[in-house]
C-alpha cells in the first residue's frame, strides 16, 4: 500500500486491495475445524456475501459521524454472531466528541435498549459497550414519543453516555408476538453540525474501503473461533464467561448461554431447563457460521411468548430435522449442525440447561 489516497483512488489501487483482502477472508471457508460438506460451504461463502454487502453500507454509505443515520443492523439476509431472530437492530455510527439527539416513538414491541459501542470489529473484533440505556429506566411521554440525548457530558432527562472511542449505537427492540406487537420508529441528528457533508473526498473512501474489508475479515475470523470454542462441548450450552460476549457488542442485561451442537438423521438433542422470572428469554438455532437459520421458513427459535412449559414451569426443547411430539420442536431445517444460543434477559437468576441426545 502506497501513495496518498488520491494516488490510490485515481489508480484504481484502493479498489484492488479491497478486493484482495475480501478475497483473502475467503480463507475463513478451509479452517481446519469447518466443515466441508456442500451446504455448509455454500452458507459460509454466501456469509461472507452478506458480510460484505453490509461492512460496504455501513462504512461506504453511513461513516459520517456528522450526518447519523438509523440502519438495519442485522435481518433477514444480513445475519452475524447469532442474530436473533426476535429482534429488529438498529445501528448509526457516530463519534464520542459529538452530541446526538435521538427521536423515538416507542411502539408496542416488547423490548427496547440503545448503547453506545467502541467498534474495533475491522481491527480486534471487538466491539466494547461505552454507555446503555433500555425501556425500564427510559422517560417516555404518554403518548409513547421521547427523546434521547447521546454526549460525553451528561445531560438531563434521557441520556446515552459516549466515551472518546464510542464510534456506534446499536438500537435492539426484541419481540415476544409477532403477530401483534409494533415496532418504534427513531431518527437520529447531530447537535451542532455542519448542514451538508462535503462532496466525497479520496482519503474517506479509501479508509472507508479497507474498514470495510477489514471488517468482513475481523467479523469471520472472530465468529469462526467461537464455534471453535463451543465444538470442544458438544451438544452442550455451559456459561462460557460473559465477558467474550460484551466485548464483541452483547447487551449487559442479557445472559448468553452459547453452545454447538451436531446430530445424526435419527437423533435429537433434549434441553431441559428451569426458567427464571425474566421480561424476555429466547432459544435458537444458527448454522456453523453463526447466522440465524431461515426463521421466515421454519420454526429454528422459540421465546417466552411461544413456548408450552411443563407442568412444573420447566421447559423442556426437542431440536431435530423432524416433530418428535413431545416438549417444544425446534426444527434442524436441513442441517446436521451449527451453533446454538439461549438468551436470559434481565433475570436474576440464570439456570444452567441439562442437556443430552436421544434416538428418535
Amino acid at each position: 500500500m502506497a501513495g496518498t489516497a488520491d494516488d490510490r483512488i485515481l489508480s484504481g489501487e484502493a479498489w484492488q486491495d479491497f478486493c484482495k483482502t475480501i478475497a483473502n477472508a475467503g480463507n475463513i471457508l478451509f479452517r481446519e475445524q469447518a466443515p466441508a460438506t456442500v451446504l455448509d460451504r455454500a452458507e459460509g461463502i454466501r456469509y461472507l456475501s452478506r458480510l460484505t454487502r453490509a461492512f460496504l453500507e455501513a462504512s461506504v454509505e453511513y461513516s459520517d459521524p456528522d450526518f447519523p443515520a438509523l440502519r438495519r443492523l442485522a435481518h433477514e439476509t444480513v445475519k452475524i454472531g447469532a442474530d436473533n431472530p426476535d429482534n429488529v437492530y438498529l445501528s448509526a455510527t457516530v463519534a464520542g466528541d459529538r452530541d446526538y439527539l435521538i427521536r423515538g416513538q416507542r411502539g408496542s414491541i416488547a423490548y427496547f435498549s440503545i448503547g453506545s459501542k467502541a467498534n474495533r470489529y475491522a481491527i480486534d473484533g471487538t466491539m466494547s459497550s461505552t454507555g446503555e440505556l433500555n425501556d425500564r429506566g427510559l422517560d417516555i411521554r404518554p403518548d409513547g414519543s421521547f427523546e434521547i440525548i447521546a454526549s460525553a457530558t451528561p445531560k438531563p432527562g434521557n441520556w446515552l453516555p459516549l466515551a472518546p472511542d464510542s464510534t456506534l449505537l446499536v438500537v435492539r427492540q426484541s419481540y415476544l408476538d409477532h403477530a401483534t406487537e409494533k415496532p418504534g420508529h427513531y431518527t437520529i441528528e447531530r447537535i451542532g453540525g455542519p448542514a451538508t457533508p462535503p462532496p466525497l473526498r479520496a482519503a474517506d473512501l479509501n479508509e472507508a474501503l479497507q474498514k470495510a474489508a477489514m471488517g468482513v475479515m475481523g467479523t469471520a475470523f472472530i465468529f469462526a473461533q467461537w464455534t471453535e470454542l463451543f465444538m470442544t462441548r458438544p451438544n452442550e450450552l455451559p456459561d462460557w464467561g460473559q465477558d467474550m460476549f460484551l466485548r464483541a457488542g452483547g447487551d449487559p442485561d442479557i445472559f448468553y448461554l452459547h453452545g454447538y451442537w451436531e446430530l445424526g438423521p435419527d437423533q435429537a438433542w433434549v434441553i431441559e431447563t428451569e426458567v427464571p422470572d425474566c421480561p424476555y428469554w429466547n432459544f435458537q438455532l444458527n448454522n456453523w457460521w453463526m447466522e440465524s437459520l431461515d426463521y421466515r421458513h421454519h420454526r429454528v427459535w422459540i421465546n417466552k411468548h411461544g413456548a408450552k412449559l411443563n407442568a412444573d414451569g420447566s421447559l423442556t426443547l426437542v431440536i431435530a430435522n423432524r416433530d418428535p411430539g413431545f416438549g417444544n420442536w425446534i426444527d434442524t431445517a436441513g442441517h446436521d449442525r451449527g451453533t446454538a444460543l439461549l438468551r436470559w434477559l434481565g433475570a436474576s437468576t440464570h439456570p444452567l440447561p441439562r442437556c443430552r441426545v436421544i434416538d428418535l
